[in-house]
């Protein structure tokens, strides 16, 4: 029986090159996990261990891994930075209690940052801040907490002061013992001496040793009268204070270094420990029933209650299927038997194991608090539940974003369109953002993603680990379907041959809807000219019909229908004919509605040195870009605009042409707009000769 209190399930997020990997890297050596560190440069980090990851020096997937520190177990995940993956940061965060954030010295606070923040902040996990590289040119520790305050608006509590910056950078002030841990130039994490605070340090120690525990207080109304009356509390009541603050996200305790030469670690690991939550003090998953409504229970996290667990990733690998699973409450053991709530259906558990990155190591059973694997389920996805069969119960499950591109692929040779579909079946489970479908018309296999990197790297692992060679067509954008006119319409649906006919009348509004608001139906029929039971056919009717919209076979968003009378024949009529009925309303009403083309507009985030500024704005001009804002830093100017998709792709080449190799740029999906006039035409000419040649 292990106490809970000592376990910390933890993810280290950030933006793509502030250094998550190197510091996960750095805690490993810490605490004895690995003894000699891979750097991500030379491609050799414990948690990259894909090929593409040692390649590119980029985390695609999020690794897990485990280790102890003062008496504590660390579940940690790695998790990517780059935009293409943030699901997976999405997915982590789900099931992690606290998290590490960190941010470059020099680079502040960047876009993807702001995204995991705000994942983070969505999922209300308890967070301490890094802020790493401060040996870097450029780094100031003080600018990126302000930026913190100012782009993200939290509140980092500043926990310790930076000795030197730059190439001068060599130790930390701690400002509650008010003492300094100065690192030798070895590289070692363990060459440092503790010594009192450099002279000139003393006057900017007390002022912001003040500001902490004045923030601190705030957390218990005893201990802030006695600071207000001049009485300073102990350690021990200010750590108990900044716990408390932390977990309820009131703000977030901020450290620095530099995870690269190894200094600063050991103090963010104390306070992984000293101040972020344990298993039992975050607040418990609600309970689902099979719609997804909240049933008002909750799953305790207590390993003598009943078995509530989340799969939260799959991921395939020489020994067959793992299944990552968060356990919230009970306990599961090998040769258990589960229910897996999503399915119906129960599954034996076989093996279990701890993960340490690339590694396992055999486990009998694991409780409430823990993150395993558990190899070779046959039916679990993303998202499901296992849970008691004597007693069930849904977790609330994970929402993951629509893809915006997507590519035609097909096998070279023959024999391997049966060895593509099994490869892509694996790649779909291990990763909710990727979806796949055969278009029927021309039988094409269509990869549709969130970014050209995360296709580019899917099309990567069709040919390195599946050894499937595919020719890849050009890459489509999603566009959407709406209209922008209301229309009253009538359709008779009659058909008379021999035996039981066929008899449906439906009149019916279309109008638009507001962007974003989907597809609404109503049924304001009186007297019972439709009867109530037919609606719902009419309902099922339209919404089969709004995936092919009337332009260019793009789905339809964002309109509304009313049924608001009708007729029917007391034999004929059945809801198949006022669902046939409806369909054919749909084609017939739709192109006198004003349909207009929709496409994806892109939030896109580059970073360009100063001197290229005016060559990336012209540029992002030319891509139809609405620039939104410019801001210098130290090292250049961020520009942020949002783009339609369809003009932004190669854009990275192009970008550090015009940048001379200094460029960086990153985009995610924003929102759908319409198309100008000439673009729709164009999109819907291309669309009508792909059907031709089909």
């Amino acid at each position: 029986m292990t106490d809970l209190s000592l376990y910390r399930n933890i993810g280290i997020f950030a933006h793509v090159d502030a250094g998550k990997t190197t510091t996960t890297e750095r805690i490993l050596k810490l605490t004895g996990k690995i003894h000699k560190t891979g750097e991500v440069h030379d491609g050799e980090a414990t948690t990259d261990f894909m090929e593409q990851e040692a390649e590119r020096g980029i985390t695609i997937q999020s690794a897990a891994t485990s280790c102890q520190w003062n008496g504590h177990r660390l579940n940690i995940i790695d998790t990517p930075g780059h935009v293409d993956f943030t699901i997976e940061v999405y997915r982590s965060l789900k099931v992690l209690d606290g998290g590490i954030g960190v941010f470059c010295g020099s680079g502040g606070v960047e876009p993807q940052s702001e995204t995991n923040w705000r994942y983070a902040n969505d999922s209300e996990v308890s967070r301490v801040i890094f802020v790493n590289k401060l040996d870097r040119i450029g780094a100031d520790f003080y600018r990126v907490v302000k930026q913190i305050e100012d782009v993200l608006g939290a509140h980092p509590l500043v926990m310790v002061l930076p000795i030197g910056i730059e190439d001068q950078f060599k130790g930390v002030v701690d400002l509650l013992s008010r003492k300094a841990y100065v690192w030798d130039d070895s590289g070692l994490p363990e060459n440092y001496e503790i010594q009192d605070v450099p002279a000139d340090m003393a006057d900017q120690v007390e002022e912001w040793r003040e500001k902490l525990l004045e923030t601190a207080v705030e957390q218990d109304d005893d201990l802030m009268e006695a600071y207000l009356e001049g009485q300073e509390p102990s350690v021990e009541d200010i750590k108990r204070c900044i716990r408390k603050g932390t977990i309820d996200l009131a703000f977030f305790p901020t450290y620095c270094g530099s995870a690269f030469k190894n200094k600063g670690i050991q103090l963010v690991l104390d306070a992984v420990t000293d101040f972020l939550p344990n298993p039992t003090e975050v607040k418990p998953q609600p309970e689902t029933d099979e719609e997804g409504n909240e049933t008002g229970n909750f799953a305790i996290v207590d390993p003598n209650k009943p078995l509530r667990a989340l799969a939260f990733k799959i991921m395939d690998d020489r020994f067959g299927a793992l299944t990552f699973i968060r356990i919230y409450s009970g306990r599961m053991n090998k040769g258990d038997t589960v229910l897996n709530t999503f399915t119906g259906k129960t599954e034996r558990i076989g093996r279990i194991v701890e993960m340490h990155a690339n590694d396992r190591i055999e486990l009998e059973g694991a409780q409430a608090g823990d993150i395993v694997a558990v190899i070779g389920m046959k039916n679990v996805q993303t998202g499901h539940t296992l849970c008691d069969p004597k007693s069930p119960a849904t977790l609330e499950p994970m929402v993951f974003p629509d893809p915006v591109i997507s590519i035609a692929v097909a096998p070279k040779d023959k024999g391997g369109s049966e060895k593509l579909g099994i490869a892509i079946g694996k790649m779909v489970q291990e990763d909710p953002s990727f979806r796949v479908e055969t278009d029927e018309d021309s039988g094409e296999t269509i990869l549709k993603g969130m970014g050209e990197l995360h296709l580019d790297i899917k099309i990567d692992i069709l040919k390195r680990t599946y050894g499937i060679d595919v020719e890849v067509g050009k890459p489509q954008v999603a566009y959407r379907e709406t209209i922008t006119q209301r229309i009253e319409d009538s359709y008779t649906h009659k058909k008379q041959s021999g035996g039981s006919g066929q008899y449906a009348k439906i009149d019916y509004i279309i109008e638009p809807g507001e962007p974003g608001s989907g597809f609404q139906f109503e049924s304001t029929v009186t007297g019972g000219n439709v009867p109530r039971e037919y609606w719902p056919a009419v309902e099922k009717g339209f919404e089969l019909s709004l995936d092919k919209g009337v332009l260019a076979g793009f789905p339809c968003l964002d309109f509304k229908v009313n049924l608001f009378d009708g007729a029917f024949h007391a034999v004929d009529s059945s809801a198949i004919a006022f669902e046939i009925a409806a369909k054919a309303a749909y084609r017939q009403s739709i192109p006198k509605a004003g349909p207009q083309l929709l496409e994806p507009i892109m939030k896109v985030d580059v970073f360009t040195p100063e001197d290229h500024v005016g060559d990336v704005i012209g540029d992002l001009n030319r891509r139809r870009g609405m620039i939104k804002s410019q801001e210098a830093g130290p090292t250049g100017v961020r520009i942020k605009a949002d783009a339609p998709l369809s003009e932004m792709f190669g854009y990275i080449g192009d970008l550090r042409t015009m940048t001379s190799g200094r460029g960086q740029f990153s985009m995610e999906f924003s929102h759908y707009l319409p198309c100008p006039k000439n673009v729709a035409e164009e999109v819907i000419k291309e669309t009508q000769e792909r059907n031709k040649n089909k």
